[in-house]
């Protein structure tokens, strides 16, 4: 089933409507805008086994794995709900007045308040958690923003289907025409559109750079800007210490076999760079994980694009001078499928060729064999931003390299130790973003309830009457949401 393009016409009376509809939802109450959300999560749960079958035809990926995510999906809706009610997203800051100062201190008080229509673009490689009703949706609903979702071509009738459920939960709530809307663009006009029209006023994408970069620059460029959190490429470096390899090989290898292969390595936390220090501990490490790779057998990739630009990169990256293929899949691979691969480069080819620092969207790890220590630390210096980075490391290889751990921390969102950056736990301290060009801003996740932030703003009221403010902000705290009061943290009403 094809799905016709959104006409320019027809963008932009979306975009009106959505402006109409940010001046009513943006008003409403907490409890409002939580009780919509879990009622998404609610029709989705309703038509699951059609989401699933739909999304297997489109994506390929095996129905355990989409049945997870979706139960990720909806979790994100019914726990950014709760965290929206409990407001300490809004950051309620209060300095009561204090007439007797001179000069005279007003009273004044912040909080954050939305921005208004967000332009949501759906992800690839994750047709629920990252795509129509997945984290950013959540996140600018619970803001208190409409959201604008823009399709992804690879699995339309999925999106179709999910937006479908948004709008009878939105019928059922009694919102107003355009606090969610749903369009097809299999161009990048349409996005252009989206982005450009004085309407829209954030936007979220989860994608490759080139795209996320673009929408970044078309937004950058208006004569309103207006923000742009992109999640785009990541390599992940995982840097393998000596005394860990040493005494842990087989379990470290048998771990990321199975984190590079995992659903064909089309994850935006898939281990593409592993960085170590050369020598027999390395070679023997790199026997047990081409050993593993060549039992494990290639998986469709998402679709036709993907599993050609996977073969593409993979081949450039492997004709690159001094690069030598260390293993790949002993199974013969069908044309959708992507074998996976592991390669091995000297530390000096790797700082010279900048092209071997780019992503390779798939089930491919390279290794890069440091003459020592010094050079592991060069490496992690010259690394551009990314969403995570991991230290495979006993206590004594952390204090035998302190500068290399404050390396490693400079370049990610998430520090990991002895595990996989593959798995992204939804919860408050999960930070998924990174240093630029992993991310268009490094101080936001797109994960967790902290991800509500990226759509909204600080607004400070100074000397209001009480009876005037926002129910977050007044006296008696009726919401009975954590605030900052003069310095302290507390729920208790302001009584004098």
């Amino acid at each position: 089933m094809g799905f016709q393009d959104a006409s320019l016409s027809e963008i932009n009376q979306i975009m009106e409507q959505a402006a109409l509809a940010s001046q009513v939802y943006g008003k409403m109450s907490l409890i409002s805008r939580a009780g919509f959300m879990r009622a998404i999560a609610g029709e989705l749960d309703a038509i699951r086994e059609t989401l699933l079958i739909t999304a297997m035809e489109e994506t390929h990926l095996p129905q355990p794995r989409l049945n997870g995510e979706l139960n990720r999906t909806i979790y994100q809706l019914n726990s950014y709900a709760d965290a929206c009610v409990a407001g300490n997203w809004l950051e309620a800051r209060i300095d009561t007045a204090i007439p007797e100062k001179m000069p005279p201190k007003p009273d004044i008080r912040k909080m954050l308040v939305p921005l208004g229509p967000v332009v949501v673009f759906g992800a690839s490689n994750f047709p629920f958690a990252y795509s129509t009703a997945g984290g950013d949706t959540a996140c600018a609903l619970a803001a208190g923003c409409p959201v604008i979702v823009k399709a992804h071509p690879a699995h339309a009738r999925t999106s179709e289907l999910a937006a479908g459920a948004i709008m009878a939960a939105a019928g059922k709530c009694g919102l107003p025409k355009g606090v969610f809307a749903h369009i097809h663009s299999s161009g990048f006009e349409g996005g252009r559109a989206l982005v450009s029209h004085p309407a829209a006023r954030a936007v979220g994408f989860t994608g490759s750079f080139s795209g996320g970069k673009a929408l970044f620059d078309i937004a950058s460029q208006r004569k309103e800007p207006i923000t742009v959190f992109s999640e785009m490429g990541s390599i992940n470096p995982v840097f393998l210490l000596s005394e860990k390899i040493r005494q842990e090989a087989e379990v470290v290898a048998k771990m990321y076999a199975a984190s590079i292969t995992l659903s064909a390595g089309q994850f935006c936390t898939n281990p593409g760079l592993l960085v170590g220090i050369d020598g027999p501990d390395l070679e023997h490490f790199l026997d047990i994980l081409g050993s593993e790779i060549q039992h494990i057998k290639p998986s469709s990739m998402l679709h036709p694009g993907i599993a050609a630009a996977y073969r593409e990169k993979k081949a450039l990256a492997l004709s690159q001078q001094e690069v030598r293929l260390v293993a790949q899949s002993d199974t013969q691979a069908e044309a959708l499928e992507g074998i996976p691969t592991i390669a091995s480069v000297h530390g000096d080819a790797f700082l010279s060729n900048p092209l071997l620092h780019q992503e390779v969207f798939g089930p491919y790890s390279l290794v890069i064999r440091c003459r020592n220590q010094e050079q592991m630390l060069a490496v992690a210096r010259h690394l551009e931003g990314q969403l995570t980075c991991t230290a495979m490391a006993t206590p004594q290889d952390i204090r035998d390299n302190p500068q290399l751990m404050d390396a490693i921390g400079q370049l990610c969102g998430r520090f990991i130790l002895n595990g996989v950056p593959t798995g992204v736990e939804v919860c408050l301290s999960m930070h998924h973003g990174g240093p630029y060009p992993a991310t268009t801003d490094s101080r936001y996740t797109s994960v967790g309830a902290d991800g509500i932030k990226r759509f909204a703003r600080p607004l400070c009221f100074q000397n209001w009457d009480d009876q005037f403010l926002p129910d977050e902000l007044k006296n008696a705290n009726p919401l009975g949401i954590w605030r900052t009061v003069n310095d302290q943290l507390t729920k208790e009403p302001i009584t004098s």
